[in-house]
Formats: structure tokens, sequence, C-alpha cells
């Protein structure tokens, strides 16, 4: 369950904030500039989501395999680098 709320963490503010921005700007008389503002705050986080949410890589593959090792009794060498 933990996996799930940090792995989906931008998801959970965002949706913290939409509810934040509902409240403010749509509860006494809301006015269209207010319909205007929630919509702009909505399509802004939901174009964030799609532009960061997690997506799986070629390399998973190689992580479960390595993943599988480290619990396998055998000693694994990790070695990390840097693309820079």
């Amino acid at each position: 369950m933990e996996e799930i709320f940090w792995t989906y963490s931008f998801l959970w503010i965002a949706l913290g904030l939409t509810l934040v921005a509902a409240l403010v700007l749509l509860t006494n008389k809301p006015k269209a500039r207010d319909f205007v503002s929630f919509g702009v705050i909505t399509a802004g986080l939901l174009i964030s989501w799609i532009i960061l949410h997690p997506r799986a890589t070629p390399l998973m593959d190689n992580a479960k395999a390595v993943q599988a090792m480290i619990g396998a009794g055998k000693p694994v060498l990790l070695e990390f680098q840097s693309p820079y």
C-alpha cells in the first residue's frame, strides 16, 4: 500500500489541490471567471500528471531480475553510474 502512495503521490497532491481550489473558488456564488480559473487549475494539474506520471522503462526487466537475485542468497555486485 505504501508503494502505491509514493508512486502516485503527485496524483494525491493534485487531487488535494483540486479540492482546495474547488472549495475556494466555487463556494459563495461563483461567477464565470471562477469556473474558468478552476478549469485552468485542473487542466494544468492534468497536463502535469500526463507529463510526469511514472512509466515502465526497458530497464524495468533488469531491475526485477536484480531484485530476484538479491533475495536468492548469491552475492550481488551493484554498480551505479551517472549519464553525466
